[in-house]
């Protein structure tokens, strides 16, 4: 059977249509996703060849996968600037389509300008592969600021994930238009279980199952989220989808590998025949709300008839000012309030406990007077298996607890990176080599020291000192770093690196994969000029040398570092010393 007749055949029986699709308005004839076929494909491929292109982000990597498969049903595209508009500034599309999350392809300005309504574009996931062509509706500057306030909750916190994205990353033009899609990104983990809408629904079709419960999920499961799902199927009458996400998540998440290897063992503790699991490639924006809402249309779009939300469904943490962006049940209210224009049944619970004096699961609002309560949050089983304490099995599964111990190992078995920050002359270089000398010695780990001007002759002759310049080398050094830290190796980076934007990206990249220890060395502008053997301040100062850190350039000076060390005050030994301290109290050493 081809992709176009199991779409047709899924669409138009009696199981849950899609979300927006003309089978929902009892109008059969609609296929579900933008896959061309037959002589469309071929013409369109061949076209192809002759097209300019863009190359996509991760994140438009993900979208576009789902717009092509049919999760972003009815969406056609990226959005145009009028549905944009509607859907930023009330979750409306502009025929009237409820849809919450903005869908767009963002570019640089250099980019925008090399097209124009109506031209064809192709759409490539890394230099090779072809996945869609676009066709130009419009091009247009959005206000950023606007979105980040109607979707995300506020115009400029960027601790929010999604907010830093939109500034920091995304680019200052969209381009939308229609999508025509030539082939799915290519994935080579876990294939067996990356299920499109039509491939699931088949599947459910094939199983009998005629109601569906969805489950969300970007963490490792439980045994509270095993009993949840349980709670929800007896509920709802239903069989159980587990369906996490397996694309972006908020930055910190413990990587898909390691989940997917947590669902599977999980799905082995269900009932023969009640659980399925398949993985969602979706780009998360942990916008609380208006996420759930949407995460709701995509489950409706993969056949699912039933949707459990619970406690902070999406939320993406606490604002800059340590309060959470959103209300814990604010998802819960706004998918309530949608779902029969979603078509899809919500099912709300709250926080799920272990309730020790009956030796099994309930939700709080249900837990007896008096009965005592046991719960592991997030940051605590992160500590336990930081220190390699005790993970109850009221908690959690034995096999389960292997897998994350093994991805997660303590920190005496991690690598980590040792950033020195400063002002030309401050001392970096040899305090990093000192410290290189001191692992050494050590002999439990292998050393690499990443100094900035061996750097610059080795990974970077070709750039210059602007500041896209600069931001770009740092960028380089931290994914070394990060790739030595991953090894469980040591990387001891030595740069000026004066912009905390890009410290931070080192920071988030090494961090993944093991510890990160910033240390700023403090040494005065007064005492780098006195130190300065090569003239460079000087000539700086004569206007002979532009963009000089300290001088006509600024140097943002670390907010907070896991060390602070004033190398006027103290000798390198002393410094050494107290790296040496600062990394054995943290259990690196």
């Amino acid at each position: 059977m081809s992709y176009k007749e199991e779409s047709d055949l899924l669409v138009r029986s009696a199981q849950n249509a899609p979300y927006g699709s003309k089978a929902q308005n009892n109008d059969p004839d609609q296929k579900l996703g933008l896959m061309l076929e037959g002589d469309a494909w071929q013409a369109a491929r061949d076209e192809a060849t002759h097209l300019p292109d863009i190359v996509l982000s991760e994140r438009q990597a993900c979208d576009i996968e789902l717009l092509i498969n049919g999760g972003f049903s009815p969406l056609t595209g990226f959005l145009n600037e009028a549905d944009y508009k509607g859907c930023v500034e009330n979750m409306r599309l502009a025929d009237g389509t409820l849809w919450p999350m903005p869908i767009t392809l963002d570019v640089n300005e250099e980019t925008s300008k090399k097209f124009k309504v109506g031209d064809r574009v192709g759409l490539r996931n890394g230099e090779t592969d072809l996945l869609a062509i676009l066709t130009v509706e419009s091009i247009y500057k959005p206000d950023k600021a606007l979105e980040a306030a109607n979707v995300f909750g506020s115009p400029d916190d960027k601790c929010h994930p999604a907010i830093r994205y939109l500034f920091d990353e995304a680019g200052d033009f969209y381009i939308g238009g229609t999508v025509h899609g030539l082939q799915l990104p290519a994935h080579y983990d876990f294939t067996d279980i990356r299920l499109t809408p039509t491939e699931l629904r088949q599947r459910f079709a094939e199983n009998a199952f005629q109601r569906i419960v969805g489950f969300q999920t970007r963490n490792p499961m439980h045994r509270s989220h095993r009993e949840l799902t349980l709670m929800a199927a007896r509920d709802a009458k239903a069989n159980v989808l587990i369906h996490p996400v397996v694309g972006m998540t908020k930055p910190g998440d413990v990587d898909h590998y390691t989940r997917v290897r947590v669902y599977k063992e999980i799905i082995k503790t269900y009932p023969k025949g009640m659980a399925y699991l398949s993985l969602l490639p979706l780009a998360m924006r942990m916008a609380g709300p208006r996420e759930c809402l949407w995460h709701a249309i995509i489950r409706k779009n993969y056949g699912c008839t039933h949707f459990i939300v619970g406690r902070d469904h999406a939320g993406p943490g606490n604002n800059k000012d340590g309060k959470p962006f959103y209300d814990p049940y604010a998802a819960q209210e706004l998918v309530n309030a949608h779902k029969e224009e979603v078509g899809i049944e919500v099912l709300s619970y709250q926080m799920v406990v272990y309730v020790e004096d009956m030796a099994e699961y309930s939700t709080v609002d249900q837990v007896p007077e008096g009965a005592r309560v046991l719960s592991i949050s997030g940051t605590e089983l992160r500590r336990r298996l930081y220190k390699g304490l005790d993970i109850p099995e009221w908690f959690s599964y034995p096999q389960v607890v292997s897998i994350l111990r093994k991805s997660y190992p303590p920190p005496a078995q991690q690598g980590f990176t040792v950033f020195f920050t400063g002002l030309s002359g401050s001392g970096k270089s040899t305090l990093g080599n000192a410290l290189r000398v001191a692992l050494l010695e050590d002999g439990r780990r292998t050393v690499t020291l990443l100094d900035g001007d061996w750097v610059r002759q080795h990974l970077s002759t070709e750039l210059g000192f602007s500041k896209e310049h600069r931001d770009l080398n740092v960028r380089r050094i931290a994914y070394v770093a990060s790739e030595i830290t991953k090894a469980g190796g040591v990387a001891i980076i030595c740069a000026i690196a004066p912009y905390k934007d890009p410290r931070r990206y080192a920071r988030e990249i090494v961090s993944k994969h093991g510890g990160f220890f910033e240390v700023h060395v403090a040494t005065s502008l007064e005492a780098c000029e006195a130190r300065d053997r090569k003239g460079l301040y000087k000539k700086a100062r004569a206007g002979v040398i532009k963009g000089f850190t300290g001088i006509d350039d600024p140097y943002e000076a670390p907010e907070n570092p896991e060390l602070i060390v004033d190398s006027e005050r103290c000798s390198v030994h002393q410094a050494v010393s107290q790296v040496v301290l600062t990394l054995e109290q943290s259990g690196f050493m």
